[in-house]
């Protein structure tokens, strides 16, 4: 099986060239990028040692249509500009944000620029696997998002949701690629601080798009991200008011049902917490819950490599099922700590 991808010189892509090497199905054909093209994959990515010797190729249309599977790893905007050029007949997993939201208004409000459109929504733990693997098209959800969607789901019967709140700390990978000031090591070492709080985070509309569509009531949530100083990991925590009377060990139960035939959520008994170090590297997510009394509030912790399971591992994880592979194939490794 031949596979493409296209803005391979970034963070999520170099995480893509890393878990295909390991893949036993899927061979990588075509290793694009931007503004790094012609330069060595390894001058990028020295850690992808079986590249030695080979360059980024430039995107080319006629070079995507060779590929039976691509994934995009591009910024936001970038993908909707070359999809459209290209033959139907090759697979897409789009790591951007470009497909994921239906709502136009929603797209020109949190990115700008024309909306693209809207493919099924690659979250297997949450939508219907079977739709996702007759798709030819699939949009990979943002790390935030699917850290907060895995954590919320399964309570949405039974919170207020019209009144999620969201605190959620992100390494700094999950801000790109690209030179920043803020976020070089002297800045970001020994400091965290909050970012693009009060409504403005671009994967506010994803998340409630998301639930809404799963608990078909609309979904509100307050969120607000951290850029924690280290470079992977997703740790999200999330509270909503209890709707009826609920204590930790059924709420504990309600979870582990939901996601008993998830290979990748682990909801951890009772005394353990989720830690990012113990998802580094791999697509899973720990999740851990439990009711404050005193404030007849759920509170749910999550965590995952915003890189894995938010990004590479979960694209992986969708063209799997597109291609009728089983849904874990090369995504069995642990944690490396």
């Amino acid at each position: 099986m031949k596979i493409g991808v296209v803005g391979a010189s970034g963070y999520a892509g170099g995480e893509l060239l890393r878990l295909l090497a390991q893949h036993p199905k899927l061979e990588v054909s075509y290793i694009s990028a931007g503004a790094s093209a012609g330069e060595f994959i390894t001058s990028v990515h020295p850690h992808l040692t079986h590249l030695a010797g080979e360059k980024f190729a430039t995107t080319e249309l006629s070079e995507i249509d060779k590929c039976e599977l691509v994934f995009f790893a591009l910024p936001h905007g970038e993908s909707g500009k070359i999809v459209s050029q290209l033959s139907q007949a090759v697979k897409i997993v789009d790591l951007g944000a470009d497909f994921r939201l239906s709502d136009s208004n929603q797209w020109v409000k949190y990115y700008g620029g024309d909306h693209a459109g809207k493919w099924i929504y690659g979250l297997p733990e949450i939508i219907d696997t079977a739709e996702i693997a007759a798709s030819s098209r699939v949009a990979n959800p943002g790390c935030y998002a699917t850290a907060i969607s895995l954590a919320t789901a399964p309570a949405l019967d039974f919170i207020e949701t019209s009144d999620i709140v969201v605190v959620a700390a992100s390494g700094t990978t999950g801000a790109g690629r690209s030179a920043k000031i803020n976020l070089l090591g002297s800045e970001v070492m020994n400091s965290l601080t909050s970012y693009k709080f009060g409504g403005v985070h671009q994967h506010t509309p994803e998340i409630e798009e998301c639930l809404t569509h799963i608990a078909g009531k609309e979904v509100k949530i307050s969120f607000t991200p951290i850029l924690a100083p280290m470079p992977r990991g997703i740790l999200a925590t999330i509270t909503a008011k209890l709707t009826r009377e609920l204590d930790s060990d059924a709420l504990r139960h309600l979870y582990k049902s939901f996601y008993k035939k998830s290979e990748f959520v682990s909801i951890l008994s009772k005394n353990e917490m989720p830690k990012t170090s113990s998802v580094l590297g791999t697509n899973n997510a720990q999740i851990q819950v439990a009711v404050d009394n005193h404030t007849d509030r759920v509170v749910i912790s999550c965590a995952i490599d915003n890189l894995g399971k938010g990004a590479a591992g979960q694209a992986v994880q969708n063209a799997n099922l597109m291609l009728g592979y089983e849904e874990g194939l090369g995504l069995t490794q642990l944690a490396v700590r």
